[in-house]
């Protein structure tokens, strides 16, 4: 009787499932909006280049299973955009951590691991009802918890990513401050020295540099895009770095003195970080001395005296 239970169950999820496809794929609801058709007939020519396209590709690989299941996604993806945090401030921890994903795609992969974890929690609760361990109560909570957990394990994976890229800029920043310090002290204007240093400097900040000259290829100001480029990073010490250029050029301060400024305070930045992290360090490598290493002198002291006194000698 309960392999019939769980059979039938099973074909009903099957069946439920079947028929929500069906629905969500039925034209009625899947017309094209009024954008999507006015779109094609007002786009002159494609853009060859990343500069001024917008448009993304999918972040989320979907083959022939999965464009069956991509109604469905996207209508619960649209719902889950209205109660979502601010799309803004994702966007711009997107590209703080320097994503290739849209909103829509971040969305999109954060709605895919809900679900996967969710199934997986329902595949282990169909496991222990065939075990006879099963509790309604806890399975519930258990796969709710379990859609919560892999909905905010996208958001931890993001700000991982933007934490190591950070620690990378800071690592990379004394090094190329001094490489434009060194170009504007050799006659080169702020721009040419950016341009100069994005050509042969590699790793994140090169990134933000390629991104300051393609915006102002396309019309903005220098002072435009590295006002962009500080809100884009989000870090103290390339802020400062980069406010204090936009005011030596709006002040007239000769920027080779400003750029030696800014190096230095660099350098002395890096210095304590390096002290802050060595005594961090110091007091972590306390930690198996005091709990290891110490219990065990004192049971080598003390464990032989013990066994005296319990024989008796």
């Amino acid at each position: 009787m309960t392999t019939s239970i769980a059979w039938a169950l099973v074909a009903g999820l099957g069946l439920g499932l079947g028929t929500l496809i069906v629905i969500f794929s039925l034209p009625v609801l899947n017309e094209p909006r009024l954008v999507d058709r006015v779109t094609p007939h007002l786009r002159s020519s494609a853009t060859a280049t990343d500069l001024f396209s917008t448009s993304r590709p999918r972040a989320v690989p979907i083959g022939a299973a999965g464009r069956l299941f991509l109604p469905v996604v996207e209508a619960l993806r649209e719902h889950v955009e209205r109660f979502a945090v601010d799309s803004e401030q994702l966007h711009a921890r997107l590209e703080q951590a320097d994503s290739p994903l849209g909103v829509a795609d971040y969305r999109l992969q954060q709605l895919v691991m809900a679900v996967s974890a969710g199934a997986l929690a329902i595949g282990a609760q169909v496991m222990a009802f065939f075990a006879d361990a099963f509790h309604p109560l806890l399975a519930v909570v258990s796969v709710l918890a379990a859609g919560v957990l892999g909905y905010g394990a996208r958001d931890t994976m993001l700000t991982a990513r933007i934490r190591r890229r950070h620690t990378r800029m800071l690592s990379e920043f004394p090094t190329v401050a001094e490489m434009i310090a060194l170009a504007v002290s050799a006659g080169e204007s702020a721009p040419g020295a950016f341009e100069r240093v994005s050509r042969v400097s590699r790793g994140e900040l090169h990134v933000e540099f390629l991104r300051v000259q393609r915006q102002m290829q396309a019309g903005a100001s220098f002072s435009e895009a590295l006002k962009r480029m500080s809100a884009r990073v989000r870090s103290a010490p390339i802020t400062r770095f980069l406010e204090g250029i936009i005011v030596a050029m709006e002040r007239g301060t000769p920027l080779a003195e400003v750029m030696r400024a800014q190096a230095q305070d660099v350098r002395d930045l890096s210095k304590r970080e390096l002290m802050e992290t060595a005594g961090k360090k110091e007091i972590s490598m306390m930690v198996p001395l005091v709990f290891g290493v110490l219990p065990l002198t004192v049971v080598f002291a003390v464990y032989p005296g013990v066994e005296l006194l319990s024989i008796g000698v």
